[in-house]
């Protein structure tokens, strides 16, 4: 049974993950007599090569991990055995003056597969090829299932079908869809793979950054991909099928590794539909009951995916009253919420909603962002002050009826990321829901908005969804490029304001 994780840490590895690592490794190769690293061995590892040693830890255990050296490339692509590549468990093949990184482990306790926990171990071991500009990555990789096959098939032929396909292996499909290579068919490579026939494929990861020049550490990556979900206002029956659409499209923009996914301001209204015959107060309190469940919903998706959600916004009752919320849903299995300060007319007069208190930016692997519900955009101090705390991207989602409100967001959002000098990007719905009062009609065009200036568009939209209509939006923003403009930019709106006539201050700050 698949276990659920409330928080996940991918990082190095430590000797005091031993006896953790030790139980998950036994539950992974349990087809294997003997198959688990001795303390020893992780000892020698964590003295020649800290930093190749990864280990996923979910809820304070173990559950994965991912061991590697570095290797001239000549040995790594010759014929060798798994005793030969770690000269009989001593690593003593590591090399600081190699160029190739190889992979000596890695698995996933069966109770967390499915996850996708393997292949974050697999991009943290290819940053690290980047990182230390090494040729890419090889190593051996076992094809536990050839054992079904055997009789039938010769390894090179099963290498084929598995490549097609036609036949499902554990091992081999996994490496393949994580754009590793085949280069050639190993035998007699690990002693006692019965499964395997002791058979394995040479497998690669090429790193196109690699410069034959004197290495260098490289810097942190600061490309990031942002996703953004123009979501279709369609009846829906039940909080299952929302959650099969929520999940369609995180795993869209999870498959061309988006850092960030944006829903839109209240996309779960169509759930309302079935309580269109009470008060329009008494309907959105009943969509509310929904709320926890949703966020749960996200965080699981946001761990499973390996990406960050802001999961635009949902009503939430505390204390009686109601607010407009949304969660940001962290791939690392932590939660923060944010809401909505400023209530539009609308909010307040047919659902007695009420205004939050609360302005923050919020870390990310990706750098600190801001978030701002909808007609909070409209009000420039606030992302003044997420500037302040050095906001770089600000996400905006939105629901906006006609094309009047949605030209408000739109304009607001655009002199937010020009006086801000930031990212802004904005979500919203599109469509119609006939038997939901107050929300029967949605325009939106989803878009991320940039600065005016020479590395930038010169009209400050650097992608745009198309009107009114469903669609996923994938941008990629340079966040050296917000660096470039505080410093060089043809105008610098932030160095410029004369804080000695006026300044944007939180009441607390005023009152000190």
């Amino acid at each position: 049974m698949q276990r659920s994780i409330n928080k996940l840490e991918i990082r190095l590895l430590k000797i005091e993950d031993y006896p953790l690592l030790k139980e998950s490794m036994m539950a992974a190769y349990a087809d294997m007599e003997n198959a688990y690293w001795k303390e020893k061995h992780i000892r020698l590892l964590l003295k020649k090569f800290p930093e190749g040693q990864f280990v996923a830890v979910a809820d304070g255990i173990v559950v994965g991990c991912a061991l590697s050296i570095v290797v001239p490339d000549e040995l790594a692509e010759s014929d060798h055995t798994y005793l030969e590549i770690t000269n009989n468990y001593t690593f003593n093949t590591h090399t600081v003056h190699g160029n190739t990184l190889y992979g000596i482990d890695v698995f996933i306790s069966p109770e967390y597969r499915g996850l996708r926990l393997g292949r974050r171990l697999y991009d943290m071991r290819k940053e690290l090829c980047e990182k230390l500009n090494l040729k890419g990555i090889v190593f051996g990789g076992r094809i536990p299932n050839y054992i079904k096959h055997a009789k039938d098939l010769t390894p090179r032929e099963y290498i084929d079908k598995v490549k097609l396909k036609e036949i499902y292996d554990p091992v081999l499909t996994f490496q393949l869809s994580n754009d590793f290579h085949v280069l050639k068919l190993m035998t007699g490579y690990l002693a006692n793979d019965k499964n395997s026939k002791e058979y394995a494929t040479l497998l690669a990861w090429n790193n196109i950054y690699y410069s034959s020049k004197e290495k260098l550490l490289l810097n942190t990556k600061t490309d990031v991909r942002l996703g953004l979900i123009q979501w279709q206002m369609r009846p829906m029956s039940s909080l299952d099928i929302l959650f099969e659409q929520m999940e369609y499209f995180v795993d869209a923009v999870s498959d061309y590794s988006c850092d960030f996914c944006l829903f839109p301001e209240f996309f779960n209204a169509p759930l309302m539909a079935k309580h269109n015959k009470l008060a329009e107060s008494e309907a959105i309190r009943k969509l509310a009951e929904h709320t926890e469940a949703i966020k749960l919903k996200f965080k699981e998706f946001a761990i499973s995916y390996n990406i960050n959600i802001i999961t635009g916004s949902m009503p939430f009752i505390e204390d009686n009253r109601l607010y407009n919320v949304g969660y940001l849903c962290r791939r690392d299995g932590t939660i923060e919420e944010f809401r909505k300060i400023h209530i539009t007319p609308s909010e307040s007069n047919a659902w007695g909603m009420v205004g939050g208190n609360t302005l923050q930016t919020f870390d990310t692997d990706c750098g600190k962002i801001g978030i701002l519900i909808c007609y909070d955009s409209e009000f420039p101090e606030l992302s003044r002050l997420l500037s302040e705390e050095g906001m770089n991207l600000l996400f905006i989602p939105f629901l906006t009826d006609t094309q009047n409100g949605f030209h408000r967001v739109k304009r607001c959002a655009q002199a937010r990321a020009i006086e801000n000098e930031c990212y802004v990007a904005i979500a919203g719905s599109v469509g119609n829901l006939p038997k939901v009062s107050n929300m029967d009609i949605q325009f939106a065009q989803s878009a991320v908005f940039t600065p005016c200036d020479f590395s930038f568009p010169t009209n400050g939209v650097k992608a745009e969804a198309t009107p009114n209509t469903e669609m996923i939006l994938i941008c990629d923003v340079d966040l050296t490029l917000l660096d470039e403009l505080r410093n060089y930019g043809s105008v610098n709106n932030l160095k410029d304001r004369r804080l000695d006539l006026y300044r944007v201050q939180r009441l607390e700050q005023v009152k000190t």
